[in-house]
């Protein structure tokens, strides 16, 4: 079925994906992802800020060229700007559905839809830690329809942070993968390799999974980590001089970016990640639809993962030294583990495929 076919099929009111951050992260990608999926479904207006990564990708990414967008460009989150553009853009393209993606804009949207019965959805994709329920925001938050949380952690963290209006529902939709799984096989390897994804930065785990491969050391197990991902400039000298204390730093590798990085999954073994804490984990998402042994700390969203019936190895929060002793379980096993792992396949193409992502939002839609 095509595109113009699903359209006809849900007969939908024409919806606008606004998010109007000015930066180049997990909320932005996943704010195109969305668009590009309900595009499929309905009539899609994306609003962003001008100039800014969202606008930058719909212009010179490929994969975004068809998507119908609409720009706004503004110095301060509480903007006339933001106001009478948005509502600008609503009115003439007769939008009835927005799914907001932020925070900080919305009470320049709670002003921009004042009397044109917006059904507005708000999509919560990070740990918010400062409750938001004084007399402002709750004006602010009170004509939204519906709180989604992408996972079960953050729906328990929205309960808890912002305010409700005498009709708004929550609900939790999990995203859905931004592209298909590599179709590269697994590669047998004659040395252990173990994977990290994630910025170098405090609390994304690298420097507890090189702490855990002590034990690989110690039992001369030869093995190499590979890390992708950027390096945080503040946090650089400090990881630089860690690395240059371990015995096996010779194993590491900082691998940097990579736009393949789907095609690493079938090159490793072991994909660990430690994390402090995910709104969601996009990678481990990715990983585990790659087939690959996970292990990681059990916490925020990471332990829904588990929930979801998937065959992952957590481990006691923030404990290396439960990190490494499952790490040489893992090893000891590996034969049996890569087999286990290798069934979380075919279950993460149904837990996470765009249309079930897609249905569920619909369902919220006028």
């Amino acid at each position: 079925m095509n595109s113009q076919d699903k359209k006809h099929m849900y007969e939908k009111a024409p919806t606008a994906v606004i998010c109007l951050s000015p930066n180049s992260g997990g909320m932005e990608l996943a704010t195109i992802k969305l668009a590009k999926t309900l595009n499929e479904y309905i009539d899609v207006t994306l609003i962003m800020q001008e100039n800014k990564f969202i606008h930058k990708q719909c212009l010179m990414n490929p994969d975004y060229s068809h998507l119908k967008f609409e720009t706004i460009s503004f110095s301060s989150n509480l903007s006339p700007s933001i106001i009478f553009k948005t509502r600008q853009i609503i009115k003439q393209n007769h939008i009835k559905n927005v799914i907001f993606v932020g925070a900080s804009e919305l009470k320049s949207l709670y002003f921009a839809f004042l009397g044109l019965n917006i059904n507005l959805i708000v999509r919560h994709g990070t740990t918010k830690s400062n409750p938001k329920k004084d007399f402002f925001h709750k004006l602010v938050y009170s004509n939204i329809a519906f709180h989604v949380a992408i996972s079960n952690h953050l729906a328990k963290n929205v309960s808890y942070i912002v305010p409700f209006g005498k009709k708004t529902q929550l609900t939790t939709i999990i995203p859905s993968m931004p592209k298909e799984c590599s179709t590269n096989k697994k590669e047998s390897n004659e040395k252990l390799q173990l994977l990290h994804v994630g910025r170098v930065t405090q609390g994304k785990g690298l420097k507890e999974a090189l702490l855990a491969c002590d034990i690989l050391y110690k039992n001369n197990i030869d093995f190499n980590l590979d890390s992708y991902g950027g390096m945080s400039d503040k946090y650089k000298n400090e990881f630089e001089n860690f690395i240059n204390t371990l015995e096996y730093k010779d194993s590491f590798h900082r691998c940097g970016f990579t736009n393949n990085i789907y095609d690493e999954y079938s090159k490793h073994d072991i994909f660990i990640f430690p994390t402090k804490g995910e709104g969601f984990g996009n990678v481990m998402m990715e990983a585990i639809a790659h087939g690959i042994i996970i292990l990681s700390f059990d916490n925020t969203a990471i332990t829904n993962f588990k929930e979801m019936g998937f065959h992952i190895h957590l481990v006691k929060d923030a404990s290396v030294d439960r990190l490494r002793d499952k790490l040489s379980y893992i090893v000891n096993n590996l034969e049996n583990e890569i087999l286990l792992a290798n069934e979380n396949i075919e279950k993460a193409k149904l837990t996470f495929s765009p249309e079930r992502e897609a249905k569920e939002y619909l369902e919220l839609l006028n």
